[in-house]
């Protein structure tokens, strides 16, 4: 399998200084590991290096005993899913407390939490400046014009790319580019510009890379991995649609479906089953024809060096004799596993009919000694590849037992988190690389997968093109889900594992917009949950306090983790700006709330 192995070096960046000396006696003659000198940029190595630094960054991971491991993931699921509802934070109130109020929209400027995501993305930035400096101040007799031409829009590319966390993040951000260089932390850029200059910054970014970079790349840069002009292409459409452009992300996603392909040439599909996506035997397009990544963060266990496989998330499996990991957080919600419940005829219940009367039943409230039964209706078979439930098979670990693998079930339910996690047969392999043992594999995670492509493209076919068209998109999804093939089955494989019912919506049931737009805002959820996308989705659309306040009332049924909290809009649609950066930057950065 091919893979893009990030080199662990690190640069000077805003808000941390993350240079680590040599122990020799010479030290004060020698470079800082992981500081490139003036030499060392001067030459295309060097260039190549700190573009891969910049590629590095994307998994948030700047420190491995400190803040930046699980607070700036590059996969926001404490951002994106906690706060979305898809998921609590699980564990105990007491451990990562600093979760909890984020969980419950009490944000606070000085919660640590902040200031390390804004750290990841801002040195994310400045690793993208220092590489397009560096590529800038290269010759024709150091690097040929094609070379440097690719080099330099993947570097702005990943500009683009930590800007646009940041903008999703905070909204009234700084935008740095590379004219602007760090000195002891501080680099004093206000955040003060008009809302849609800062977007037509992140989106000239993002529109250089498509411009500039070829489908497939050349050799050297003809790796798994690097952005290439469809991924940056995708990239684009979504700050296009974020924006309410949606007849120009249209136009991008129309190329981007017809024409995508990875860096290596492979063509942008559906992978034949849903749960491929988050299995590191089928990750990059590997076991079948085409690929469903369009951009990704790359895990590597190779050499066992865990920091290249996906730290971030190393909190997040089951806990428990026999569960595949540590340490009990990133657990799916209620209402999100009553939203997969469906019709007898296989379609999307309305929230009042998930959460109503036939609500899913859990082992929530059932000691492990007594007998259970898992819901025996009809099910979109997503849900047991999203959302690990007692009774059912949890991938190769056998029959997930429920209660012994939850820390505390009242502060977050019973279920168990389950894309991020490893196969048991894998351990030794692609897993079990950490300093704690098991929790790390180097399964990849898609920050752009080709279903979330189709998605964007059939929100922009509702507003600004053919409804039917909107509608063949989300039946795409929705036929690959229904195949038998890939459901979860019993363990002897003899039968599907629960009552998976699926089906695609009737030809022209588009027509009706406000239908047809709910319908594929739903599929977002029901594809990409636990995926961080939720919370950034609800408040581009608009109904960020209607839906988080319902799913609060939903939670607080069972568990009081949520009890009193409630969702300000707009006012916690965005981050609170680190009070530390605010205090750092000597007063350039105004608060944004």
């Amino acid at each position: 399998m091919k893979k893009f192995i990030k080199k662990g070096f690190l640069l000077l960046i805003p808000a941390v200084m993350l240079s680590v000396w040599s122990c020799k006696e010479e030290f004060l003659e020698q470079d800082p590991l992981g500081q490139l000198s003036d030499s060392d940029v001067q030459t295309k190595l060097g260039a190549e290096e700190l573009v891969i630094g910049a590629y590095a960054m994307l998994d948030g991971v700047f420190n491995g005993n400190g803040p930046g491991q699980w607070s700036a993931s590059g996969t926001n699921w404490v951002y994106g899913s906690v706060a979305g509802g898809d998921a609590h934070k699980g564990s105990n109130q007491g451990d990562q407390s600093d979760i909890n109020p984020i969980e419950r929209y009490e944000y606070n400027a000085t919660n640590p939490y902040f200031n390390a995501k804004w750290q990841a993305v801002y040195q994310g930035v400045g690793r993208a400046n220092a590489a397009i400096r560096a590529i800038n101040g290269l010759d024709e007799e150091a690097i040929s014009a094609a070379d440097k031409k690719s080099l330099l829009a993947q570097a702005i590319f990943l500009r683009g790319h930590y800007h646009f966390e940041a903008k999703r993040m905070w909204n009234k951000i700084p935008y740095v580019d590379e004219t602007v260089t760090y000195a002891e932390g501080n680099y004093n850029v206000p955040n003060t510009l008009p809302d849609a200059e800062i977007w037509a910054k992140i989106q000239a970014d993002f529109q250089h890379a498509y411009d500039n970079l070829d489908g497939t790349l050349a050799a050297p840069y003809n790796q798994i991995g690097r952005v290439n002009k469809w991924a940056a292409g995708a990239y684009l459409g979504k700050v296009l649609l974020y924006q309410g452009k949606h007849g120009e992300a249209k136009a991008v996603f129309d190329q981007v479906i017809a024409n995508g392909t990875d860096a290596t040439g492979d063509k942008y599909k559906l992978a034949p089953q849903f749960h491929y996506n988050f299995n590191v035997a089928f990750e990059n397009g590997a076991g079948y024809d085409g690929t469903e990544s369009v951009f990704a963060i790359q895990a590597s266990l190779a050499g066992g060096v865990y920091l290249d496989a996906n730290y971030d998330l190393i909190l997040n499996g089951p806990a428990g004799p026999g569960a595949p990991g540590c340490c009990g957080f990133f657990q799916p919600s209620f209402e999100l596993a009553n939203s997969y419940r469906v019709s007898p005829g296989g379609l999307p219940l309305t929230p009042a009919e998930y959460n109503g009367a036939q609500k899913l039943v859990t082992d929530f409230g059932i000691e492990s000694n007594q007998a259970f039964t898992p819901d025996a209706g009809p099910l979109d078979p997503r849900l047991d590849w999203t959302v690990g439930r007692r009774g059912i098979p949890y991938l190769d670990y056998g029959i997930n037992p429920g209660n012994s693998w939850v820390r505390d079930r009242s502060n977050a339910g019973p279920y168990a988190s389950i894309k991020h996690i490893h196969y048991k047969g894998e351990l030794g392999e692609t897993a079990g690389g950490a300093s704690w043992g098991e929790p790390i594999n180097a399964l990849n995670y898609n920050l752009i997968r080709f279903a979330d492509v189709l998605l964007m493209a059939a929100e922009c076919e509702m507003e600004a093109g053919d409804p039917n068209v909107a509608l063949g998109y989300v039946n795409q999804i929705r036929l690959r889900a229904s195949n038998p093939d890939g459901f979860v089955k019993t363990l002897d494989g003899s039968a599907p594992a629960a009552n998976y019912v699926i089906s695609q919506y009737a030809a022209g049931s588009f027509a009706d917009k406000t239908f047809g737009v709910n319908a594929i805002r739903f599929e977002r959820k029901l594809e990409l949950a636990m995926e961080g996308h939720r919370f950034f989705d609800l408040v581009r659309w608009g109904i960020a306090g209607e839906v988080l306040n319902a799913y609060i009332a939903v939670e607080n049924q069972y568990i009081n983790t949520l009890d009193g909290a409630s969702f300000d809009e707009p006012t916690d649609n965005y981050y609170p700006i680190p009070q530390t950066q605010i205090d750092l930057q000597n007063g350039a950065l105004e608060q944004n709330r």
